[in-house]
């Protein structure tokens, strides 16, 4: 039997379209290097895969720009003049817009506004300075709300820690106040300062009531 014919179309799994990729390629590679040695043949052979990957093959004792310079000399051609004049119009197209980027930059600034621009172009001008004048300040409004809300946040933060703070001050002025019956258990002699000191200041406060004290008055 036979093997059949292969329809020649994309590969569409990508692990065989690699495979593939692979096996024909070391094929032409194989079959360039025959050429060379059977036929004494010069040959550049670059292969770019689907990735963009290039795989090349040169024939010994030259080079791709000498088989390219041959090349161009074989058909009268100059394809390097060709890609220059390309790059030459490519630069020039660059530029044109460049300059015009500049310009547009110095009318913004209030710059070549009498020579280069007629009313048309000034009424655009104005309503792309208006739109642009919009966008900015809807830009520094957002900053703005931006930066208060984050001061809110820091005044917050700092009003929680100070309550904080404030908690624990109390709490622990409550535990020195206790710590006189509760850590020594001196209960008794607390009771007895207290009652010392209520002792010693109601003499003054009835002296104070009864004025015939002071003049030492008989009973």
């Amino acid at each position: 039997m036979g093997n059949g014919k292969i329809e020649i179309k994309r590969i569409e799994n990508p692990t065989n379209r690699q495979v593939t990729y692979s096996k024909r390629r070391n094929g032409l590679f194989k079959k360039a290097q025959e050429l060379t040695v059977l036929c004494d043949a010069k040959i550049s052979l670059l292969i770019f895969s689907s990735k963009g990957k290039c795989n090349e093959y040169i024939s010994p004792n030259t080079t791709t720009k000498k088989i390219y310079d041959q090349y161009q000399n074989t058909l009268g051609i100059d394809l390097w003049n060709t890609h220059y004049e390309s790059m030459q119009e490519q630069w020039r197209k660059l530029k044109e817009i460049n300059d015009k980027l500049r310009r547009e930059t110095g009318q913004r600034k209030g710059g070549d506004l009498m020579s280069y621009l007629s009313f048309d172009e000034l009424r655009r001008l104005e309503q792309n300075m208006a739109a642009s004048l919009t966008t900015i300040r809807d830009r520094k409004y957002h900053v703005i709300k931006t930066q208060t809300e984050t001061c809110k946040k820091k005044v917050r933060n700092l009003e929680e820690r100070y309550g904080d703070l404030l908690l624990k001050y109390e709490a622990k002025c409550e535990d020195t106040w206790f710590g006189l019956t509760a850590d020594h258990g001196d209960y008794n002699s607390a009771v007895g300062f207290a009652n010392e000191a209520c002792n010693l200041y109601a003499p003054r406060l009835q002296a104070a009531g009864h004025p015939d004290l002071h003049h030492g008055g008989a009973f």
